[in-house]
């Protein structure tokens, strides 16, 4: 069997090694959460609440060194990696005070004196295959919801943060979780295909790039297994012609290099209109020349390393391409002269279709700033993408944003005159080529359960 080895991607360290396990061990994993399930899936919703609100308190309980070790595995701010534990926390205790309600039975009056029932049964394990970019996040907001269900669960995670993974797992043991119920799966993607396959495994999950989305949907498709798929974006933001140029360039710098620019809501491409567009980029550019990156450990880093030396080169490659297409470096473009994955804080100019800063998704640091004739021309350009995850609109006429949010921008979720990624109470996930399906705000609860329909005798 092959091994997994971790990097700290600020140092170059080597963290650890880890053996692959066979198709064999995976599968005895699932059998094992399977069997928890049955027993698990017998609690009530309020029996299982207390489980999720102790998971809670044992990531609070270990929030520094959880933090610190997000931080060695993939470069997260030290500080963003602790709000990282905290969100992880507040998502557990969203499912354990909502779910019962979210999931309870409804009655239904079918007329002429007939009635039933709509209940929502858990329908067994859950495939869970997650990246790299929230070591915790991105499995809890699957595993609270599952566990609120009384699903089982199984995790791959993204190779560089194996550690994480298997910690996670420590944790919701330590807090009482039934030691069988949530497995982690250290499997390459040749066993993961088979794993989708498994009898026991009724439902996949994913979060990764829509090229990964389309292979992992077509291979659940097959075995007629349901899927919830959160995929990349390259989410515009609008700076209309009343925005407040202080207040986009403010939540336009914190949009660009939040979890130093590696999220699928990251805010990626700025659409300005022509009045604002000199004022604006004059503004943006001095912001983020201005950012200190850093050791992501030191309180006073603005920007840590990118998660791995790949990343890096992937990055730096989008950036050459669009300006051998046309772009100009504003700011930055060029990785750091040394140890570890630094890409600095970048803003392209003229960027135009066809370049990979205008067609996709850059996952780093990088701005792409676009110049639009005037407000329904930059709402027409938000659009024109294959991607509709997020996005956001600068303006000061927060009735207008609104009607633009609801009526024509072309993405699951709209941020207006500020930027954040995600809550425990709305609903996250995309639209075309960033997915379906929707896990937050009670939506997750509900994608992996049988409604079942019960119909009572009439009077």
């Amino acid at each position: 069997m092959s091994k997994i080895e971790t990097f700290n991607p600020a140092t170059s360290e080597k963290l650890a090694s880890y053996e692959k396990m066979s198709e064999a061990e995976a599968f005895e994993k699932i059998e094992a959460s399977h069997a928890a399930f049955l027993d698990w899936r017998e609690k009530t919703h309020d029996e299982r609440a207390p489980y999720l609100k102790a998971i809670a308190k044992t990531l609070r309980d270990n929030a520094d060194d959880l933090a610190a070790l997000m931080t060695r595995e993939m470069g997260k701010l030290l500080s963003a990696a602790k709000d990282e534990v905290e969100i992880c926390a507040a998502i557990f205790e969203y499912s354990a005070q909502t779910g019962p309600t979210i999931l309870a039975d409804e009655d239904r009056d079918l007329g002429d004196g007939n009635s039933g029932i709509v209940t929502y049964q858990p329908i067994g394990v859950i495939y869970s295959i997650q990246p790299w970019n929230f070591p915790f996040y991105q499995p809890v907001r699957v595993l609270a919801a599952a566990l609120m269900a009384g699903n089982g669960c199984v995790l791959k995670h993204a190779s560089i943060c194996t550690g994480s993974a298997l910690r996670l797992r420590e944790i919701c043991i330590e807090a009482g979780l039934p030691e069988d119920l949530f497995q982690v799966l250290v499997v390459g993607h040749d066993v993961s295909d088979k794993i989708i396959d498994h009898d026991l495994v009724r439902g996949v999950t994913m979060t990764g790039s829509d090229a990964a989305g389309r292979h992992i949907g077509a291979k659940a498709s097959e075995a007629l297994k349901k899927t919830v798929l959160e995929l990349g974006s390259n989410d515009a933001y609008l700076v209309l012609e009343d925005a407040d140029i202080e207040t986009a360039v403010k939540y336009s710098v914190q949009g660009r290099l939040y979890n130093n620019g590696q999220t699928c809501v990251n805010a990626k491409r700025f659409i300005v209109t022509e009045k604002n567009y000199d004022a604006f980029v004059s503004a943006y550019v001095d912001a983020m020349k201005a950012i200190k990156m850093g050791d992501p450990t030191d309180e006073a880093t603005q920007l840590g390393p990118l998660s791995s030396q790949d990343q890096l080169e992937t990055v730096d490659g989008q950036v050459k391409e669009s300006v051998k297409k046309g772009a100009e470096i504003l700011c930055g473009g060029e990785p750091l002269d040394r140890e570890g994955a630094y890409y600095p804080a970048t803003v392209l100019g003229n960027v135009t279709p066809g370049m990979p800063a205008y067609d996709d998704e850059i996952f780093g640091p990088v701005a792409a700033v676009i110049r639009a004739k005037d407000d329904e021309d930059a709402m027409r350009i938000a659009n024109d993408s294959r991607y509709g995850l997020g996005g956001g609109i600068f303006s000061q006429d927060v009735e207008k944003a609104t009607e633009l949010a609801r009526k024509h921008f072309d993405t699951g979720m709209v941020r207006i005159n500020s930027f954040g990624a995600a809550h425990p109470n709305m609903p996250f996930g995309g639209v075309k080529n960033s997915g379906y399906g929707r896990e937050h705000g009670g939506f997750g609860m509900h994608e992996f359960v049988n409604a079942k329909a019960i119909f009572l005798p009439g009077a």
